[in-house]
């Protein structure tokens, strides 16, 4: 396992940041030497903590054109048919998955193919299950035309605790399936938006893996005689 590069100078300055409070401390708060001890359990902890956000461990990824792979580590908790107001308007099937504190950041393609569309939006930071939290928090919306054929969305979301979105990509690139498309700093949701005729391969409440849970099956069309 690995330090994500997102996380390395926020690692950095604020292990600095720690031991430059604690060397003074111990200076010139000699006196108050359990104080002190607590402190520096505080702080290991904090930085810890603050470590595991950032850590970017090995995956053997699965790959396959019609199938869409989990875009982030996290649990299940949105599968349902919804209207799609910004790229697609009209009826899709959303399934979102919320990172907690303690998963993975990372957030990788669900697909291979094509970026045909990509927003930045500012926005608030509601809690990542809030229902405003979708249209209203800061977000980025990714449309990617799949190899497969069916365009598929996705979409990193910020919430309370993130308060910065990193992405990797533009309209126009050209994404392999679990690579990093982005990052979301502390975490919070991805929703992912398919065809009304996708099969749905997850549960409300399961687990994910990033680049490794097969979320869903897109329908693609039968190969004819002649090509």
């Amino acid at each position: 396992m690995k330090i994500h590069k997102e996380g390395r100078k926020i690692l950095f300055f604020t292990l600095l940041g720690l031991v430059a409070i604690n060397l003074l401390l111990y200076n010139f708060n000699a006196e108050n030497n359990t104080f002190n001890k607590i402190f520096s359990g505080v702080s290991a902890v904090l930085f810890l903590l603050i470590l595991q956000f950032f850590r970017s461990p090995y995956r053997n990824l699965l790959l396959h054109e019609d199938l869409l792979i989990a875009p982030a580590d996290g649990k299940v908790v949105v599968i349902e048919e919804v209207e799609e107001p910004e790229y697609f308007k009209d009826k899709r099937k959303q399934i979102s998955i919320f990172m907690s504190p303690i998963n993975v950041h990372i957030t990788r393609n669900p697909v291979s193919g094509i970026v045909k569309y990509f927003k930045y939006h500012p926005g608030n930071y509601f809690v990542a299950w809030h229902p405003k939290s979708s249209t209203q928090n800061e977000r980025t919306t990714v449309v990617v035309e799949s190899t497969a054929g069916p365009e598929v969305l996705f979409r990193q979301i910020a919430g309370a605790m993130a308060r910065r979105i990193v992405w990797y990509v533009k309209e126009g690139d050209e994404v392999s399936q679990g690579e990093e498309f982005g990052f979301i700093k502390f975490g919070s949701r991805v929703d992912v938006f398919v065809p009304l005729d996708t099969e749905i391969k997850v549960e409300l409440g399961q687990k994910t893996k990033g680049g490794q849970t097969v979320i869903a099956q897109l329908k693609t069309p039968p190969p004819t005689l002649f090509g």
